[in-house]
């Protein structure tokens, strides 16, 4: 009975640090010093609705809008719950058929020539809101044929919304889709 009992203490104890104590902890200490983060990094219009996160995808078919990067996930693209790549190897016949699907469907909104691996394959976690420079310059005809504005004021624009390498030496310069055709609008809103 007494080896039940310190096994039944011993569990209370550790259930309240690790499952009450600890988690608090860790939630204060987040709002405190990452309060932004610690929210979901959403991304605020002026009158301060959420219209997405800064580190969700979301899809634009528009073709006045930047497209994002494919999503992997299966049921509703860029749907968080679902988050995962699609597991598909580079061998895969369902891979090559999505890819060529992309790829046909790309060259059908007026892009030629080899297109940016990652307007046509989707990331590891199937989410990512980012697209390279490059994949979103080839895009610059389409989105100013669609808006009726001059392609360098959209050089301009992916510009002044681009990120370069991540730490100054990781990846590629991108830009956030997202937030970039949120600029985009507000351009727009304001006059060409």
């Amino acid at each position: 009975m007494r080896a039940i009992k310190t096994a039944v203490l011993l569990f209370l104890c550790l259930w309240i640090t690790t499952g009450l104590i600890y988690p608090a902890l860790v939630t204060v200490i987040a709002q405190l010093a990452f309060p932004q983060q610690a929210a979901g990094s959403l991304i605020r219009l002026s009158d301060g609705s959420a219209v997405g996160s800064r580190w969700i995808g979301q899809a634009f078919t528009d073709p006045k809008y930047f497209w994002s990067r494919p999503s992997a996930t299966a049921d509703f693209p860029y749907n968080p719950l679902a988050s995962g790549g699609s597991n598909l190897g580079p061998t895969n016949k369902d891979l090559w058929q999505q890819v060529a699907a992309r790829v046909k469907s790309l060259q059908e909104s007026g892009m030629s020539g080899p297109l940016p691996s990652d307007l046509v394959m989707a990331s590891g976690s199937g989410l990512d809101p980012h697209i390279s420079l490059e994949a979103a310059l080839r895009q610059v005809p389409r989105v100013a044929q669609g808006r009726q504005f001059k392609e360098d004021k959209l050089r301009q624009l992916l510009q002044d919304q681009g990120e370069g390498r991540q730490w100054g030496f990781l990846g590629e310069p991108r830009v956030n889709v997202v937030q970039l055709n949120l600029a985009l609008d507000k351009l727009d809103a304001h006059g060409r």
